[in-house]
């Protein structure tokens, strides 16, 4: 028996430490909520002190209520909590990661005013103090606050969290903004107005309470990260607004206030307002990337450099605004139809690039309602009064005229013409083969007209050859005439030569003989004074004689020479060069009774004398030689 009841206690004390959580749960309502839980607490009914139901349309109790209770139990230990009036459920924290943000749906709470999606931001520890949240007047439904990253105690039974990641707006890229909730958009207008103070959307109940406006939103969204409630907030990323360099930006804005026409009484084709206004910006954006919301406003891009448009089939610019436009096609005034291309550049200053805009609405519109009428009437009406030849030789003319005309037309419109430049034509083919032929035969008739004014050369040229090969004979008869004279003239020059060389040596001669006479005089002075003098006087007689007698030579032999050239001079001049050197050489024969017919004469041929001529060449060679070495032997 005694071993019994030791046995009782031994296994009381077992069953006392393997049922202990039941026995402390069931006899002392305890609770243990682990660290990484809180507990859900559930009164099953109420005994006293306290509302024993909930008011309509409620699901958690704030003031001990049956039912859902709004306060958890954080971790730890906790009494009295008889597990026959309460069910305590364990729940995992609410964990939000890096990048996310947990966007919150009550599911009790005061209603949401009619005409908004959104319950308004209430205190409650991010959501953690659910009867904070309802005694504060908390909404049901989604919520316009939200949480961010990190571990929470949330109520499940009150709230329920969604994961939605950051919004991230891409480098060149602009966000959208569109809000779900707030004021309507006044009439008149297509997006809300501007709001501040709200952290780029991020911070959605105050741009509530400034009164912010439903719907498409004038402001966006730069490049970055933004913790954005997504059932508040959509926004739509779309590229930056690119004005490429040569350009500018012409700003049409949808929305503001209706501004005042800045342009004055002078222009009076749209309206060009202040930045900000609705309307036409009168300041155009320069070169850059903007950040525009393309829903509010849009960007006309305007050339500010040198434009060309082409009237041509096959050729239209980068730019595309002519690639709708083509040849002309124009009559002329003899009924004949022909196409020609035409080029037109222009100009669009930056400061008129709004009047433009403002006037046309787009570059596309100033070509098509502008530039193609004027251009194309203007050749078209040009062509009828001139036929097609005419119109042909006067291109020139013409494209100066039509670069005056549409210049003025265009200064109407606050563009530059630059220049108009006409290009191919193109003739009808039956008057181009007419011209063809025509010019073919002009060009055949010049082709002849060359052609005898080449052979009219060849004759003058032939012509003066014959003169020229005669002229040799010329100078060669008037070489020997030349010749002649300049012997005569050496021969007179020789003798003068002479005379002076034997008046020289006579002179020296003589002064030679008085310098020996005074050398004698002088020896002999002093044995004989008359004999000296006599000798003095015999001296100077024999050197006066000699004098005399050498000069009488020289100027007899000088009158002998020149008299000699000047009838040889004469002869020369009255028979010839020729006839003269052949008249000497029958003298000289003649005088030195030269024998010039052999004794016997030796023929050849009969019709030739070849030999003869050259035994009688030989044989006065022969002669020659002889008389001239005899001429040296008496020298």
């Amino acid at each position: 028996m005694t071993v019994l009841i030791d046995f009782w206690w031994v296994a009381l004390l077992v069953l006392s430490i393997v049922f202990y959580k039941f026995v402390l749960r069931v006899f002392f309502g305890m609770v243990i909520v682990p660290e990484d839980k809180i507990g859900l607490v559930t009164k099953k009914f109420v005994l006293f002190g306290a509302e024993k139901s909930l008011p309509d349309g409620r699901i958690i109790a704030t003031k001990g209520e049956a039912g859902f209770q709004a306060k958890t139990l954080a971790p730890g230990l906790y009494w009295a909590m008889w597990p026959w009036q309460f069910e305590v459920n364990m729940a995992s924290f609410t964990i939000i990661p890096e990048g996310n943000i947990g966007l919150v749906l009550s599911k009790d709470g005061a209603e949401i005013p009619t005409g908004r999606i959104l319950a308004q931001k209430v205190n409650s520890d991010n959501f953690q103090d659910a009867t904070m949240f309802l005694n504060n007047g908390g909404q049901k439904g989604r919520q316009s606050a939200f949480i961010t990253t990190g571990s929470y105690r949330i109520n499940t039974h009150l709230f329920e969290v969604n994961m939605s990641p950051q919004i991230v707006i891409s480098e060149n890229m602009v966000g959208i903004v569109t809000a779900m909730d707030g004021e309507p958009i006044p009439i008149g207008q297509i997006a809300g107005k501007f709001v501040e103070n709200h952290n780029n959307f991020q911070d959605f109940d105050q741009f509530l309470k400034q009164g912010g406006n439903r719907g498409l939103q004038p402001q966006v969204m730069l490049a970055g990260s933004y913790y954005i409630n997504t059932w508040a907030v959509q926004i739509e990323q779309t590229p930056m607004t690119d004005v490429p360099i040569g350009y500018v930006g012409v700003v049409i804005s949808y929305i503001g206030e209706d501004g005042q026409d800045v342009t004055g009484d002078t222009f009076k084709h749209g309206n060009i307002v202040s930045k900000g206004q609705r309307g036409v910006w009168m300041e155009p954006f320069g070169p850059g990337k903007y950040a525009l919301n393309k829903y509010t406003t849009k960007l006309e891009p305007v050339p500010t450099t040198n434009l060309v448009l082409n009237w041509a089939d096959a050729r239209s610019e980068s730019h595309n605004l002519d690639k709708n436009l083509s040849t002309i096609t124009v009559r002329s005034k003899d009924g004949f139809p022909f196409n020609l291309d035409v080029s037109q550049i222009i100009h669009v200053p930056a400061n008129e690039a709004p009047k433009v805009i403002a006037r046309f609405g787009s570059m596309t519109n100033l070509v098509s309602q502008v530039l193609e009428p004027t251009i194309g009437n203007y050749f078209r009406n040009s062509a009828q009064d001139s036929d097609v030849i005419s119109f042909l030789s006067t291109r020139k003319e013409r494209q100066e005229s039509a670069k005056n005309h549409i210049k003025t037309v265009l200064d109407e419109y606050n563009v530059n013409a630059v220049d108009t430049l006409i290009g191919d034509i193109v003739p009808p083919e039956s008057l181009m083969k007419t011209l063809t032929d025509r010019k073919l035969a002009e060009e055949e008739q010049k082709t002849y007209q060359t052609q005898k004014m080449a052979q009219e050369q060849r004759q003058g040229m032939e012509k003066e050859t014959a003169i020229a090969d005669m002229q040799k004979e010329i100078v060669k008869a008037s070489q020997s005439v030349e010749i002649a004279q300049r012997t005569a003239d050496a021969t007179v020059k020789k003798a003068e030569g002479d005379a002076t060389s034997l008046k020289l040596n006579v002179n020296a001669e003589a002064e030679a003989t008085k310098m020996r006479a005074n050398a004698e005089a002088e020896a002999t002075k002093a044995r004989a004074g008359a004999q000296a003098e006599a000798t003095k006087l015999t001296a100077s007689a024999e050197a006066e004689r000699i004098s005399k007698t050498g000069l009488a030579e020289a100027e007899k032999i000088k009158a002998i020479g020149k008299s000699t050239a000047e009838a040889y001079q004469l002869q020369v001049s009255a028979m010839g060069g020729d006839n003269f050197t052949k008249y000497k050489i029958t003298e000289e024969i003649g005088k030195g009774k030269i024998k010039v017919m052999p004794d016997v004469l030796i023929s050849g041929n009969s019709g030739s004398d070849g030999g003869i001529s050259g035994l009688l060449g030989m044989k006065l060679m022969e002669m020659m030689d002889a008389k001239s070495e005899k001429e040296e032997d008496k020298k």
